[in-house]
């Protein structure tokens, strides 16, 4: 079947019904690909091409000029917001005489989630999209293109046109039936379960009240003080915040559903903290994204990022949650490693080959490091009742 491929200059030129119906029939469709997320964060200049995000969504017709895919693509000046880091690959292309940026780059914005990036109906429709990207990297001038944290039907279809594979790690929590936050505690190894006990504790001593609000009974007030949170954190790391408070009040009213949020506040009933979480359309996953804080609280942090998620998701059924990039401290709170992986096409036929020597050594490394986590795992394995119930 002859394909046609359609470049737009932005997800706001996009006809907006073609991108649901493309996005809802894809193996894993999460909410940080959904129009109305990728629209709000080129309207609201988070991700623009001022902002080196220069969106160049790609559809892709049949014959009968019907979409049949679609792909969140940018023209990248830098490598900021990407959670895969290639910036000793741009340098050896400067230090080549050669010009890495721009580089075509498929992925959500700031957001190292796991998900659907070929937004195909089928495996014909992802192999085409994978096929117009191969076309449009090299015909359009761009150094490389890359594909971020995608599904493993995302990874075969390039993976058969000869794209480079790279893995990395995250590290997720699993629902294994719990009936309740002690069932899951339950199922820790003893000193694990001592110390998260140990945590919640110190928070409930400093007299911090925290609660969870979803949807509509997350407040216009709640949303403001979440961005003071939220801008403060990036503050105390010495960097400006990478979205705007226009972005966060454009999603909260196109896609109010897809929002959770933990609060926390002080025996005075003042807010103190918060974290803000979306959930998946069919209320399977949690995604922690982003924490914030006004007052010093001991282990704050670890009851309103992971704690009270993971209570809230064993009481709604939901089956994962994933706490975010990196993060090999979560493991001692009950999450679990799991296998992430990027995709990437160089089009300079010598760097590709330098880079898949690179990517087999780094492989081979990140193969054992899966293995050793995998050996710490925070589940006890052969513990008496009476030590489960410490």
């Amino acid at each position: 079947m002859n394909y046609r491929t359609q470049v737009f200059d932005g997800f706001t030129r996009m006809d907006a019904e073609r991108w649901r119906s493309l996005w809802a029939a894809s193996p894993q469709p999460t909410p940080f690909t959904q129009i109305e997320f990728l629209s709000a964060m080129e309207r609201s200049e988070s991700a623009c091409a001022e902002s080196g995000w220069a969106p160049l969504p790609l559809l892709v017709h049949d014959e009968s000029g019907a979409a049949v895919a679609a792909v969140p693509l940018y023209a990248k000046s830098h490598s900021y917001g990407e959670y895969v880091f290639d910036w000793a690959w741009a340098r050896a292309f400067e230090q080549a005489g050669l010009r890495y940026y721009p580089k075509g780059l498929v992925a959500s914005p700031f957001s190292p989630v796991p998900g659907s990036r070929l937004l195909g109906r089928d495996p014909q429709a992802r192999s085409a999209a994978a096929h117009a990207l191969t076309d449009f990297v090299q015909s359009s001038g761009l150094s490389s293109m890359h594909l971020l944290f995608g599904t493993h039907e995302d990874h075969d279809a390039l993976e058969a046109l000869g794209w480079l594979r790279r893995t990395g790690v995250q590290f997720h929590w699993m629902n294994k039936g719990y009936d309740s936050f002690e069932d899951f505690l339950n199922a820790l190894a003893q000193p694990k379960r001592k110390k998260i006990r140990a945590e919640r504790r110190k928070v409930q001593e400093a007299g911090v009240r925290c609660e969870v609000r979803w949807g509509s009974d997350i407040t216009p007030a709640h949303w403001a003080f979440f961005y003071r949170c939220y801008c403060q954190t990036y503050l105390e790391h010495g960097n400006p915040p990478y979205l705007s408070e226009a972005f966060f009040d454009e999603v909260r009213q196109t896609m109010p559903q897809s929002f959770v949020m933990t609060l926390a506040r002080d025996d005075t009933d003042a807010l103190i903290a918060c974290a803000l979480l979306l959930i998946d359309a069919k209320h399977e996953v949690l995604y922690g994204r982003y924490w914030g804080s006004i007052a010093r609280v001991p282990c704050l942090h670890f009851e309103l990022a992971y704690y009270g998620p993971i209570e809230w998701a064993i009481s709604r059924g939901i089956q994962r949650f994933e706490g975010g990039a990196q993060g090999e401290h979560k493991m001692a709170r009950g999450f679990e490693p799991i296998e992430t992986a990027s995709m990437h096409w160089i089009e300079q036929p010598q760097f590709r080959e330098a880079v898949a020597n690179f990517l087999e050594r780094e492989g081979q490394g990140m193969s054992g490091y899966l293995s050793e986590l995998d050996d710490r795992t925070p589940f006890r394995a052969q513990e008496t009742q009476k030590d489960a119930a410490r």
